[in-house]
């Protein structure tokens, strides 16, 4: 019986309470509304602002996207790309000869179209993975096939979805014609049950970015035929390809970034048709440019991504985007003033 008038009881004081509020309604003038409207309307703007893209460290609505990373192809006739210039991280690798191959990793700003889509190779899917991304390729190594294969990686792969998810530009020839919109890339994900909303961990950023009087330049030759350099001016690195300045194949927008990161990594050949295997544990020497100013520094992996580190530390990022070079020699970069 005890029990029941406690039950009673507090049936009865909720009742009495939901009474006097029935009885007494707010009563809120039309300026008071669009007040509380106004100021709803304003923490929602302040909210917006005060959140960082967890790869870029800038002010984004985009927090909470899934990270794509699509494989790139960097081919001479491949070149203008669609959408690089969208990416937070560039990585740029070698394949087979001193052909590099590009993986863009995108959250905070999904492009409309990204590509010349192209092959995976083992250590993209092993780059991907400390970002669990939706993986996008047209193609495989056959060790790479066997990774995706496995069921390991959300991803979509234009060999099973030419035609469909992957568009052909008719203007290019295979393979360097492959194009997959992000609306492509959101269908497909849907319709294997991959998840769309899932922020990756956040990078470590400088609390503010800080334009430079330096304006080093800085080259990597991966061969004769293939020179880059990254050249700093109004506060960001321009990237140019034989001193031709990278470009948006739409937009037409410079490829733009406050961060580049060369490493050097062991790179050995494991297959007759010249495929490489690239050790991305180890960690090794680094340079790292930043603000017109170009440090020599280490690198380690850390929880599956590449990280700059000095004297143990890992250094921050300058908020906007960064490009990675993987090199088996960094010796490889010179300085130009």
């Amino acid at each position: 019986m005890g029990k029941l008038r406690v039950s009673l009881a507090i049936i009865l004081s909720v009742g009495l309470l939901a009474g006097c509020s029935q009885k007494e309604p707010s009563q809120k003038t039309g300026a008071e509304s669009a007040s509380v409207q106004e100021s709803s309307m304003n923490k929602k703007v302040d909210q917006i602002q005060s959140e960082k893209a967890p790869l870029t460290g800038v002010a984004t609505e985009n927090s909470d996207q899934r990270v794509i990373a699509v494989v790139v192809n960097n081919h001479p006739k491949a070149r203008p790309q669609s959408g690089l210039h969208k990416a937070d991280i560039v990585y740029e690798m070698l394949v087979e000869g001193k052909i590099t191959r590009l993986l863009a990793i995108y959250q905070s700003d999904y492009p409309e179209v990204i590509g010349p889509v192209r092959s995976a190779r083992d250590y993209f899917i092993e780059l991907n993975a400390g970002f669990n991304g939706i993986f996008v390729a047209h193609g495989y190594s056959p060790s790479a096939q066997a990774i995706l294969n496995s069921g390991a990686v959300d991803h979509l792969n234009g060999m099973q979805y030419d035609g469909t998810l992957f568009e052909r530009d008719s203007s290019r020839k295979a393979p360097h014609n492959s194009y997959i919109t992000t609306d492509s890339i959101k269908k497909g994900a849907t319709n294997n049950g991959y998840e769309l909303k899932q922020s990756p961990e956040s990078f470590i950023f400088d609390k503010e970015k800080r334009d430079s009087k330096e304006d080093t330049s800085v080259k990597l030759s991966y061969s004769d035929m293939y020179q880059l350099s990254y050249r700093y001016n109004d506060g960001v690195y321009k990237r140019f390809v034989n001193d031709e300045l990278m470009k948006d194949r739409e937009t037409i927008d410079p490829i733009a970034l406050e961060n580049v990161l060369i490493v050097e990594a062991n790179h050995r050949i494991i297959d007759d048709y010249g495929r490489r295997a690239i050790d991305l544990e180890s960690g090794g020497n680094a340079v790292l440019l930043q603000e017109g100013v170009k440090t020599e520094i280490k690198w380690k992996n850390e929880n599956g991504r590449i990280t700059a580190v000095k004297d143990g530390s890992s250094v921050p990022l300058i908020p906007g985007q960064t490009w990675v070079n993987i090199v088996p020699d960094i010796n490889m970069v010179t300085s130009n003033q």
